[in-house]
């Protein structure tokens, strides 16, 4: 039997280019942020990412909004009436209302049309975790995967997504309050660096810390070493916000250590940067647990 088609969509927290989604087959619904005291509202591609981080590290603090449920809703419908089917692969719900805004819009398309099948999928992922989900998913459809394989497939391997990633200065973190003022405080002033990763529960949960930045991604690439399902030959993309050079040099360890290519070297973009800030140097791979 023949599978019906159907469209994959994902938002601006999966810290993927436009052009690359493109190249994918994917639609993708954008997050917005704005800067405090400022009425002008952008999505991710609206700002090149180096003057985004510019301007939080000349003291600028910028605010997210979630996608509505509307918007989620318009964009849906134009592929159902298209007569494609949809599947969403969503921002993690536990770091935002994004994912619950798609599910609440599908929800009401299904009454709408109820011959068509519209799947959400929550991947509990965030930036190029997400996207490297996302990146996965459409692999399979490319191998002629049905809309439900693909569902079963990246629920299936969602528990085994992992993130890791470090910062290189708290104050972002304790603005969001995933560290306390006290440790943002002597953290900075120690140059003590956390190392963190997202949970099954798709939150952000610290795990080790680090004297200085080189032995923090030192101990990322442990980690990858660790926990890799595959580490010489696994997919793994790598995410930062605007430190390129410390981007390269974990792809140039995990190459060392493993003689694994990182596949994609992407900004962490505003949606995501807003919260984490400058510095944020991030890295997805398929492991044996979270």
């Amino acid at each position: 039997m023949q599978n019906n088609p159907f469209q994959i969509f994902t938002d601006s927290g999966c810290d993927i280019s436009p052009a690359i989604l493109k190249e994918w087959d994917v639609v993708c619904e954008s997050l917005t942020f704005r800067f405090n005291g400022a009425e002008q509202e952008y999505s991710n591609g609206d700002m090149p990412t180096k003057e985004f981080y510019q301007r939080m590290r000349d003291g600028g603090i910028a605010k997210t909004a979630a996608i509505n449920t509307e918007a989620f809703f318009s964009a849906f419908e134009k592929a159902l009436a298209a007569d494609k089917d949809v599947l969403y692969l969503g921002f993690s719900s536990g770091i935002s209302n994004t994912y619950n805004a798609a599910r609440l819009a599908a929800d009401e398309l299904r009454e709408k049309y109820p011959s068509r099948k519209i799947f959400t999928v929550d991947t509990l992922c965030a930036s190029a975790g997400e996207g490297l989900l996302v990146y996965l998913a459409t692999l399979k459809k490319k191998e002629g995967a049905a809309i439900e394989e693909v569902v079963q497939y990246v629920e299936a391997t969602r528990p085994n997504l992992c993130h890791w990633f470090t910062v290189d200065n708290l104050v972002y973190l304790k603005r969001g309050g995933r560290v306390s003022p006290t440790t943002a405080i002597i953290g900075n002033a120690l140059h003590i660096k956390p190392v963190m990763h997202v949970d099954n529960d798709g939150k952000l949960v610290k795990v080790a810390t680090a004297h200085g930045r080189k032995k923090s991604i030192a101990a990322m690439a442990a980690k990858y070493k660790e926990t890799a399902k595959d580490p010489a030959g696994g997919h793994v993309f790598i995410s930062h916000g605007d430190c390129e050079d410390d981007a390269k040099f974990l792809a140039n360890l995990l190459r060392e250590q493993n003689g694994v290519e990182v596949e994609l070297i992407t900004d962490v973009g505003p949606v995501i940067g807003a919260h984490s800030g400058p510095g944020t140097l991030a890295l997805f791979f398929v492991g044996n647990e979270r």
